[in-house]
């Protein structure tokens, strides 16, 4: 007999380091990783928006999830990256994360979904995957991105 039953995907996730914290991203949100590089202030703009970019004649903005997330200010190192994150054809965002670890694969099974809560940084999350035996916090790109503090 067939299972017509509609099953989850599997997806790919890039994890990625901010403080001793591991999250995930989904990589289908992810246009490129480069590495840092020179940002343009912009006056006014909120606390964890870092400035601009011109990465290949395309001016972006950048921002920090460190900040985004209420840690301490970034600390550049030669690990630091920028993930150009691209929601859809008309918005590309940089975020700049401490470094790039590894892409993992995560079945259905290993993710815990996040319960509906009123505390909106919980919102960020997506939920939690288990993958060798460590906890990653996947985000919810669209929430950390969209989202006006």
């Amino acid at each position: 007999m067939e299972d017509i039953s509609i099953k989850e995907e599997v997806k790919q996730y890039i994890v990625v380091q901010l403080d001793n914290e591991q999250y995930g991203i989904d990589i289908q949100y992810i246009d490129n990783i480069v590495r840092m590089q020179r940002i343009t202030r912009v006056p006014k703009a909120q606390s964890y928006f870092m400035g601009v970019i011109n990465l290949r004649g395309e001016v972006m903005p950048v921002m920090s999830l460190r900040l985004k997330f209420g840690l301490e200010d970034d600390k550049i190192t030669n690990k630091t990256r920028i993930i150009i994150i691209k929601l859809d054809p008309q918005s590309t965002v940089g975020i700049i994360v401490d470094q790039v670890k590894e892409v993992v694969t995560m079945e259905p099974e290993n993710i815990e979904k996040v319960q509906n809560t009123t505390d909106k940084k919980m919102g960020y999350l997506y939920g939690v995957g288990k993958h060798n035996g460590e906890l990653i916090s996947l985000l919810n790109m669209f929430n950390v991105i969209e989202d006006d503090e």
